[in-house]
């Protein structure tokens, strides 16, 4: 039985790859990270020409209707080229609460502007450091306008819209909805915030009685939150996974050219077995994630614990293969002009982007115990 991609989709993934090579080498990157931008808008509105960013957005909204495995395999090249744009906020998060919560309105406002790459979105959740709870929200929404302060927002400081989660009129204690904004109108003040990875910028964002429209019913954003968590899980899975292919494919050149007491270190009883330990990580996280795959794109029942796992175990192997990475290259690793940090960066920022690792290990192992038990 055949578990991979079909020749279409790896043809597609072959594509990517390609294209990335490219258009986001190893200067696109470091002009981002060097420099005042926040990402590369060149490269966004390339990848939107190709179609990429709409690959799973249907037809009737500007996209190509392809489905989620087509962007899992993009998203997967994205990781691996460490690409400076906002795939994670805008594509992975923003589209998919539309889809699932839009009014057809709003989706035919939007969505065809994610797909062309016209727009960016993003969701604005988190108020404080920890865990987001629904008793840590005190932005509140009330006859149309939305005040209170966010903070950090991923790419909040590029963004066009965003879905800010409030607490609304009439909402219960623990209830909270969401709310779509325009960052572009009055009543909004935003900055960029330092973070360990510049080319995937965060922002804090304060409103001041801006305008707001609800996404999907009242008191109901914690569930959609969930559900679009568990998708957006297994697409940064992804992201994730290609970048640590990459870290663990840049250490074993750099073990095979680098040469020690007139041998090459990768020679060394040492890095073999970190190597051999970084390819057990990435094998395992692709197989999690080809699980989530499957789970997303069928609609399973099975998607809450498939995504759990797929996001755990991508988390430790991109974090794993990263920090690896630096160690192979020695000293040379830790240097601004090596590219091992870039790795570094991604890993931890994608570590924390739908919360933390530990978060998710909780949600796993609460899945799978309701499970057994029903």
């Amino acid at each position: 039985m055949d578990f991979d991609f079909s020749p279409d989709q790896l043809q597609l993934k072959d594509q990517a790859r390609r294209y990335l090579t490219d258009h986001c080498d190893r200067g696109a990157v470091r002009a981002v990270l060097d420099g005042p931008q926040s990402h590369d808008a060149k490269l966004w509105r390339g990848l939107a020409a190709q179609g990429y960013l709409g690959a799973a957005i249907p037809e009737a909204y500007g996209g190509l209707g392809a489905g989620y495995l087509e962007l899992c395999v993009i998203a997967e090249e994205l990781g691996r080229a460490v690409a400076p744009v906002p795939f994670s906020s805008s594509i992975a998060i923003a589209a998919e609460l539309l889809l699932l919560a839009g009014s057809e309105a709003q989706k035919q406002r939007w969505l065809p502007a994610l797909a062309s790459g016209e727009a960016i979105g993003t969701l604005a959740l988190t108020e404080r450091a920890g865990q987001a709870t629904p008793g840590a929200i005190t932005t509140t929404a009330a006859r149309g306008s939305l005040s209170g302060c966010k903070l950090p927002v991923a790419d909040g400081d590029i963004a066009d819209f965003a879905v800010v989660a409030a607490r609304g009129e009439g909402d219960a204690a623990q209830a909270i909805s969401l709310y779509l904004v325009d960052l572009r109108g009055a009543g909004v003040q935003r900055e960029t915030v330092p973070s360990i990875d510049p080319t995937r910028s965060q922002a804090r964002i304060v409103f001041s009685h801006a305008e707001a429209e609800p996404l999907g019913a009242a008191g109901a954003g914690w569930a959609l939150l969930a559900e679009v968590f568990d998708r957006a899980a297994v697409l940064i899975a992804f992201e994730q996974l290609g970048g640590a292919d990459r870290a663990l494919e840049a250490a074993c050149a750099y073990a095979q050219e680098r040469f020690a007491f007139g041998r090459p270190i990768g020679s060394l009883q040492a890095i073999k077995h970190m190597l051999a330990d970084m390819y057990v990580s990435a094998t395992l996280a692709r197989s999690n994630a080809y699980y989530g795959a499957w789970a997303l794109s069928t609609g399973s029942r099975e998607l809450p614990e498939a995504a759990a796992t797929a996001r755990v175990s991508a988390t430790q192997a991109y974090q794993h293969c990263a920090r690896n990475n630096i160690q192979v290259h020695g000293g040379m690793g830790f240097t601004w002009e090596f590219d091992c940090h870039l790795h570094y960066r991604r890993a931890n920022l994608l570590a924390l982007t739908l919360g933390s690792l530990s978060r998710w290990e909780d949600l796993l192992v609460a899945r799978l115990s309701a499970r057994r038990a029903a």
